[in-house]
């Protein structure tokens, strides 16, 4: 058996900028970007979130928060108009409650018996928490029918008041 040869083609050395050993290659520019790359608010605007994603995650060590707390700003962040900031005292309690919330929760899964958790007692056990919702429902449920008897009774009141009125003044005429 023979093997042909086949020489390999000289790969072309890539053209890098002289910035340093982490520079990427170049890239065509976005929309709104120079070609030279993002506008300067953007570019201070990125480097703030990542710093600040580093710390947070030491800091997250250092704190012994239950959750990762870029998750928990994630989920924030999706639910919140894009101009919102977050602080970073806000996004620590947050953790903590969300920390709290998974353990009254383990809390009453824990009153079954069974020694396999399994959706069922998950929902039983948070169904105080969503439960809430419908209580607030029903609640305004009830005050707006208590303003319709307030209603109803201010307009009887009315109608017995003029009746009384003239009552007494049929009773004045006959004496």
């Amino acid at each position: 058996m023979t093997a042909i040869i086949v020489p390999k083609e000289p790969k072309k050395p890539e053209e890098k900028p002289k910035e340093g050993p982490k520079a990427e290659p170049a890239k065509a520019p976005k929309p709104g970007e120079t070609p030279a790359g993002p506008p300067k608010e953007e570019a201070k605007a990125e480097k703030p979130a990542e710093s600040e994603e580093e710390v947070s995650e030491e800091e997250d060590a250092k704190l012994k928060l239950p959750f990762p707390t870029a998750a928990v700003v994630r989920i924030m962040k999706a639910n919140m108009d894009s101009e919102k900031m977050i602080r970073k005292d806000v996004k620590v309690a947050m953790n903590k409650w969300l920390g709290e919330m998974c353990g009254r929760v383990s809390k009453e899964m824990n009153k079954f018996p069974y020694v396999m958790m399994h959706l069922n007692e998950l929902n039983e056990g948070k169904r105080i928490y969503e439960d809430m919702d419908s209580f607030d429902k029903e609640k305004q449920r009830i005050l707006a029918h208590l303003d319709a008897m307030k209603k109803d009774i201010e307009r009887l009141e009315r109608d017995l008041g003029k009746k009384e009125e003239e009552v007494i003044t049929m009773e004045k005429k006959e004496e």
